[in-house]
């Protein structure tokens, strides 16, 4: 039998935990007899003592996997992470980046698909018939890492000289000014939004809501836009919407069963899912799925909680919620609708709470409770 080839990349804090648990409901549900894992290095600890977060052995084990499982990583701003490189390192120039952004532009994973669906019986709900979905587009925009600061007088000179708005910067000190780039491409956007569009039709989505802002951003959020309402056309049974993402943080709040599938650009897209997981219970219920034509990238949205590290503590359930997103890519569609009715059966029952749910349930033992319903199902 041939068997998938899987990238575990647990990286650091809770994620090595987290990790631990989405393994053993994968094991429970029979999917790691048809799989074969080999765990992969990245995170912190190898910037610390390599001065590279994600190292070439590792990139050449996900060219070599079908998908990876990923979990979560330390990140800090650059001049912290110079002081944590070992002696030998520091002073080298080294520049930390991070490495799942890396991995979606090496990969080109374009799709950042993020669920937001409120399982009944969480007290953390906003409410109960939450299902709505974000996509994210995942290669370009703020995220493209295309800054300066200081700014290059050459850089400078070209913007003052093509662009009107930039006089004021004139007479400004270079060393007091940093520039960060918001680059879209035609065909950036258009995938982002077909995928989106071709993911309601699919499902059942009445509407597509696009949230940019280009009543102020006009050549980016305005590009993203008029692609969209050219787009729609060959989608009669979706509807476009049009909202700034300023609107959209309150309409969400106030009105999230309205939305459907919501399409962003990188920045705007993170910050919108962010608001979407506080509403169906925290990032502890967040997953999502950085996907490409033809690799993918599942993970938790939360972070790698330092001060949680070694304490057993944290919520798996977005992790696991990842590992049955990996398998409906895969096609394993009986084992992800098992893992969701396990987690959906534990939520509702109430008897398994982890902290962020006002109960004192571990990481360990919710992975354990949802093992025993997929068993029982």
């Amino acid at each position: 039998m041939k068997k998938y080839k899987i990238a575990v990349l647990p990286g650091d804090g809770v994620g090595i935990d987290v990790t631990k648990a989405a393994m053993k409901v994968l094991k429970a549900v029979g999917f790691s007899e048809k799989a074969d894992y080999t765990y992969g290095d990245i995170g912190w600890e190898f910037w610390c003592k390599e001065g590279n977060p994600l190292p070439d052995r590792t990139i050449e084990l996900l060219k070599n996997s079908d998908c990876s499982l990923f979990s979560a990583i330390t990140s800090k701003p650059k001049e912290e992470a110079e002081k944590e490189l070992v002696p030998e390192l520091q002073g080298k120039g080294l520049v930390y980046f991070s490495p799942i952004v890396r991995l979606r532009q090496l990969f080109d994973l374009y799709i950042n698909l993020r669920p937001c669906k409120a399982y009944p019986g969480n007290p953390l709900n906003y409410r109960d018939d939450i299902d709505l979905v974000v996509f994210r587009e995942n290669t370009e925009g703020l995220y493209v890492g295309i800054e300066w600061h200081p700014v290059p007088e050459a850089v400078m000179k070209i913007i003052i000289e093509n662009h009107p708005k930039a006089k004021r910067f004139e007479e400004a000190n270079l060393n007091d000014v940093a520039i960060s780039t918001r680059i879209f491409t035609r065909e950036g956007v258009q995938r982002i939004l077909k995928a989106s569009m071709d993911y309601a039709k699919k499902f059942d989505y009445p509407t597509v809501t696009v949230v940019e802002k280009p009543n102020v951003i006009r050549e980016t959020s305005g590009l993203m836009v008029r692609e969209a309402r050219k787009l729609i056309q060959d989608y009669d049974n979706v509807e476009l919407w049009e909202t700034n993402i300023d609107a959209m943080a309150m309409w969400l709040v106030k009105n999230p069963q309205n939305y459907g599938v919501l399409v962003s650009s990188n920045m705007f897209g993170d910050i919108v899912s962010d608001l979407a997981a506080q509403i169906i219970g925290g990032l502890g219920f967040a997953c999502s799925g950085n996907i490409g034509e033809n690799f993918a990238v599942f993970e938790p949205t939360h972070g790698s909680a330092p001060k949680y590290v070694g304490m057993n503590k944290v919520n798996p359930i977005a992790q696991i919620l990842a590992a049955k997103m990996m398998l409906d890519w895969l096609g394993e569609k009986d084992m992800a609708n098992k893992i969701e009715d396990a987690v959906a059966a534990v939520i509702v029952e109430g008897k398994y709470r982890t902290y962020d749910m006002g109960g004192n349930t571990t990481t360990s033992e919710m992975a354990d409770a949802i093992c025993e319903k997929i068993n029982a199902l």
